[in-house]
């Protein structure tokens, strides 16, 4: 089976060569791009997201066997949401190699945040079910790095974050509001704005209200850095 060059390319920077690339291919096409004989990747990211947080705990409980479920939760949440997979995807330029629509290229979607980290968990399901559970987990903990030993650093989630952000300078806490809602009854696509008392606002979009806020904040705080 031929193999294009930029999924060749994406191999080489995963660092796994798969065995049936049409796995790959699959892991890589959006929504946008799906059609008779072309699965789009929303099955893989389920399977993906539920392998990435098996590996995610135990590396967790074998890094710190003495850390409570209350410690062991927000690191966890870190290291498995939204965010941190599209910066997976972006050490790895997965961005490059996404089959994507026509709208969803011209709206800038390989380097939207939920495309990215959807697709993350598309391509580690794609590893799973192309080489087993262990080259899945080599792959996860090879690409998160540094990021599962220091944790600690950065599992506070952004909200409670931003808001810490507003509380120590006097302000209110932020407000979240709905500004838009896009997509299918099924999958609907929501878009959430984050603001603070002094103006600054942010907005981002996602497939729950809940990561959409945490995406807001995320995109406030990084402009407020």
């Amino acid at each position: 089976m031929k193999v294009a060059a930029e999924l060749i390319a994406l191999q080489e920077r995963l660092g796994y060569r798969f065995a049936d690339p049409r796995l790959l291919r699959r892991a890589l096409t959006h929504a946008s791009m799906s059609g008779p004989g072309r699965d789009d990747n929303q099955r893989l990211e389920f399977l993906g997201d539920r392998v990435l947080g098996l590996v995610m705990a135990e590396a967790l409980l074998a890094g710190d066997p003495g850390a409570t479920e209350g410690q062991l939760a927000p690191r966890y949440n870190a290291l498995v949401r939204k965010e941190t997979c599209a910066d997976v995807a972006r050490q790895v330029d997965l961005g490059a190699a996404l089959k994507l629509g026509r709208s969803e290229q011209m709206s800038g979607g390989r380097r939207k945040m939920a495309l990215l980290g959807d697709a993350t968990e598309a391509v580690i399901a794609a590893v799973y079910l192309d080489g087993g559970f262990a080259e899945a987990k080599a792959l996860i903990l090879r690409l998160w790095g540094a990021r599962i030993a220091n944790v600690d650093e950065d599992s506070k989630d952004a909200k409670t974050a931003l808001q810490e952000w507003a509380q120590a300078r006097g302000l209110p806490p932020p407000a979240y509001r709905e500004t838009g809602r896009s997509g299918p009854d099924h999958a609907p696509v929501f878009t959430i704005e984050a603001q603070l008392s002094n103006g600054e606002s942010a907005a981002s979009s996602a497939k729950s209200k809940r990561q959409a806020e945490q995406a807001a904040a995320r995109a406030l705080l990084d402009r407020l850095d």
